[in-house]
């Protein structure tokens, strides 16, 4: 937390800090990975460079560079002695004065490292989930910005996840305020029709995702034709291929959409190959071809 090492029940902020009250913060979400080579972390800089860009837009002035983020998280990664983790760096309105206004209130980060297993299930990379399309928007262009992923956004996620779970869905799928397919509440969403991926543009209050970015990229190797466009929310149900994408769920398929089967009800070939390829890098089985991956350094400190 700010520049220290801090065990992890000591990591505490004070109950009138800005950020619980208004919920004014940024953060990001990344993995590291078990490779042969030692624990890697994925796609590290643009993770860190979306985290400066969603600060910039909220108008949080960070007082560390990019690159001595990266290295923080490195080391607290190396002083936990995880192979593999999830990672949270989190820049917030600390302590200082209450109102809206955060003018003068202190910009305050802190890092998070644990481990995370599948987010969506175990079986569900295989499987598949069932989801439902929320009631709940995606916010509408000019009201918060989609392309910030900021706390405040996921006040929007919380609803529809709830409201999914509710319904006995495993996830929910948003649209915009246009009716267009946006995402889930914390991942992207991709269908295949005739043999074609298609995602929605960030136009549709979608957050930029890294695994999304890296999914196109991966398709491209491929040699399978991609899109951004529009969806309708009626394409989703007589798509060939649905799944989720994110850093938690990472490449997680669809089996059905309100009760209708997607497919043959599990993961698709498409999405097989995919899943392949992305995990094939990330565990470190095949060359890192694009630079996805930044090893852990041996720490030499006291663990925390």
């Amino acid at each position: 937390m700010n520049g220290r090492l801090v065990k992890w029940d000591d990591a505490k902020i004070h109950v009138l800090s800005h950020v619980v009250h208004y919920g004014s913060s940024v953060f990001e979400g990344m993995r590291v990975y078990k490779t042969a080579k030692g624990p890697c972390a994925f796609r590290l800089q643009e993770h860190t460079e979306r985290l400066f860009n969603s600060a910039k837009i909220y108008r949080m002035e960070i007082s560390y560079s990019p690159e001595q983020i990266n290295e923080a998280i490195l080391n607290l990664v190396g002083a936990n002695n995880l192979e593999e983790c999830y990672v949270r760096p989190i820049i917030y309105r600390g302590y200082g004065k209450l109102g809206v206004d955060p003018a003068g209130v202190p910009v305050e980060i802190a890092i998070g490292v644990w481990p995370w297993g599948k987010y969506l299930g175990e079986e569900a990379l295989e499987k598949g989930v069932a989801v439902g399309v929320s009631s709940w928007n995606r916010f509408a262009p000019n009201t918060l910005p989609s392309l910030a992923k900021s706390g405040a956004n996921y006040m929007n996620s919380q609803l529809i996840k709830m409201e999914a779970r509710r319904h006995g869905y495993v996830e929910g799928i948003a649209l915009d305020t246009f009716g267009f397919v946006s995402e889930g509440s914390g991942e992207n969403v991709f269908i295949v029709r005739d043999g074609v991926l298609i995602t929605p543009p960030l136009s549709s209050a979608v957050l930029p995702g890294i695994t999304r970015r890296s999914i196109l990229r991966l398709a491209q190797d491929l040699k399978i034709r991609t899109r951004e466009e529009h969806i309708l929310r009626e394409a989703l149900y007589i798509a060939q291929e649905v799944f989720f994408a994110g850093t938690a769920a990472e490449i997680t398929p669809i089996s059905s959409v309100d009760g209708i089967s997607i497919g043959a009800g599990r993961r698709g070939p498409l999405t097989t190959k995919i899943q392949k390829a992305f995990f094939d890098i990330i565990n470190g089985e095949v060359d890192d071809r694009h630079g996805w991956l930044t090893p852990v350094p041996v720490y030499s400190g006291v663990p925390v």
